[in-house]
């Protein structure tokens, strides 16, 4: 090969890892946020999707995730088994079905719908990631920091958030070249690393335009050890 050739390809390389290293955190998020929701249509989503949760020594849970932002619907209907349960909310109305096969209507505001609403805003968060690192009570620290975890070498972004969002701290980690969201992180109420989980992401599906993680694997921070793993089903 040419040696010209060969200085070049060094080059870009080396301007590549440089111009990574003078981007803010900021400016991290959105080149991920590019990556993962190309079009914008995360505030617009809509959109369903499966998941089979797979737990050491339990029977695999299935889930079926629908989620539309403009019409502020969100349905989860989970079967483990022979049992069926199915919560849904539709604008202020929350309706659950237990697993008698029971259906309790109720509003938002009743008690009976905190677990829905606790659903709702989980599967929202974690799949509208980073698109959600935008929302008001987001506080992004501007400073990035270059790691290696796994053994792959990331940029990984700390996020804060206001006291009545949540006390938790997260920890980001993107690939370097693509600004591909891998891997979140999170302590529990402060920085001790002891506490919390974090989550390795591996594989992409597209629905409505946005790229979801395919399997998502948990684990502890305390001693890495292995807690579940959601995977998306093709349709």
């Amino acid at each position: 090969m040419n040696t010209n050739i060969i200085t070049g390809i060094f080059i870009c390389f080396a301007f590549a890892k440089a111009l990574s290293q003078q981007l803010s955190a900021s400016d991290i998020v959105n080149k991920s946020i590019t990556y993962h929701d190309p079009d914008g249509n995360w505030p617009t989503f809509q959109g369903e999707f499966t998941l089979e949760l797979e737990m050491p020594d339990k029977p695999i849970r299935k889930s079926i995730i629908t989620i539309d932002i403009p019409k502020q619907y969100f349905n989860l209907t989970v079967s483990q088994g022979e049992s069926i349960t199915i919560s849904e909310i539709t604008e202020d109305q929350c309706k659950l079905t237990d697993k008698s096969g029971k259906i309790v209507t109720t509003t938002t505001k009743d008690s009976l719908c905190g677990r829905t609403l606790l659903y709702r805003n989980y599967y929202s968060y974690l799949y509208g990631l980073p698109m959600k690192l935008k929302d008001q009570g987001t506080h992004i620290d501007p400073k990035t920091e270059r790691v290696t975890f796994k053994g792959k070498e990331y940029i990984k972004v700390r996020v804060t958030y206001d006291e009545k969002v949540g006390s938790d701290i997260w920890q980001f980690y993107f690939d370097p070249k693509t600004y591909a969201m891998e891997i979140y992180q999170f302590f529990k109420g402060g920085p001790d690393e002891t506490t919390g989980e974090y989550i390795l992401l591996s594989g992409l599906e597209t629905v409505n335009g946005v790229k979801l993680p395919k399997d998502r694997s948990w684990y502890y921070n305390k001693d890495n050890s292995y807690l579940a793993t959601d995977k998306m089903i093709s349709k």
